[in-house]
């Protein structure tokens, strides 16, 4: 059934120029799949847009705060529009690191020493043996997390942090970077990435050239099944529906064990994302999927 689509790019999170270009390539999907399609660049009259344009659909391309954190999510069900993704409680989870991490836990996954701590801890000195891990703890798409390490001659200040009051800091854990996405609760595959230098950050995700990507990633048949169901527990863990993407790591060399780092409810549709790359794997082409995230809108998750 053709449909008239709301499309909420853009918006004002670290992540506007992301959200943009994914926003690009579903509209053109979409459009191509016959519906009729309306983007809205979100801001504070998103509410007065949507009134206005009446839309059957919410297909929400917005990724970070305010897009994917639960507070988009529960306006368009205070307006009782049908939306895409995840719902307000998986959202607030997936984007809140600390809470999802208790989660993961709780299920089963193995999860990063760590804990949340107020900026002053980290502020000019060390609050654990290197090396280390600070992240924002609601920030995606690796906002300002830093990879603390015994050579680097690196402190936080005030003037380089800038993320709120509180900060998560983990155990870094060595090894492979593996990412998996699922489908309507059936996980695509896995993807291995490298990167040329130092981790996979915002700009190694963004950039041309920025890293490479393994698909399907090369790991013994037992592992690579063991990390498929490992993300769909995930997704399960804080209520997630439609398209998700976790991110793990594989330490090989160690105690051989995959750590879930986050679980992403909005993963990015640029030409450089994972989870389309992932779907092309199972066979699922970019029209295809996306038509698959609009037959899952509906009112919360």
């Amino acid at each position: 059934m053709k449909q008239h689509i709301a499309l909420l790019l853009g918006g004002i999170s670290a992540e506007r120029e992301v959200s943009l270009s994914s926003g690009r390539e579903i509209g053109r999907a979409l459009r191509e799949n016959g519906h009729k399609v309306t983007e809205i660049d979100v801001g504070a009259d998103v509410a007065e847009q949507l009134q206005n344009i009446k839309p059957d659909v919410v297909f929400n391309a917005l990724h970070g705060r305010f897009g994917e954190d639960g507070c988009i999510q529960g306006l368009l069900e205070i307006l009782k529009i049908p939306y895409t993704h995840s719902g307000v409680l998986a959202s607030a989870l997936a984007m809140d690191k600390p809470m999802a991490k208790k989660l993961f836990a709780l299920a089963g996954l193995t999860v990063a020493e760590g804990k949340t701590v107020h900026k002053s801890e980290v502020l000019g000195k060390d609050y654990m043996p290197r090396p280390y891990v600070v992240k924002p703890f609601n920030e995606g798409s690796s906002v300002g997390v830093k990879l603390l390490f015994p050579d680097d001659n690196f402190f936080f200040s005030e003037e380089n942090w800038g993320y709120g009051e509180y900060v998560m800091v983990e155990k870094y854990i060595a090894g492979r970077e593996l990412t998996v996405a699922v489908l309507d609760g059936e996980a695509l595959g896995v993807t291995e990435i490298l990167t040329h230098s130092g981790f996979y950050d915002y700009e190694h995700k963004y950039t041309q050239g920025g890293s490479s990507h393994i698909c399907p990633a090369k790991l013994p048949p037992k592992q690579y099944n063991e990390l498929m169901e490992m993300a769909v527990k995930a997704h399960y863990a804080l209520g997630c529906k439609g398209l998700t993407r976790s991110d793990f790591r594989y330490d090989e060399a160690g105690d051989g064990k995959f750590y879930i780092l986050e679980l992403n409810t909005q993963p990015g549709m640029t030409p450089l994302s994972l989870s389309p790359e992932l779907a092309k794997h199972a066979k699922i082409g970019f029209n295809e999927l996306v038509e698959r995230i609009v037959k899952t809108a509906n009112l919360g998750g």
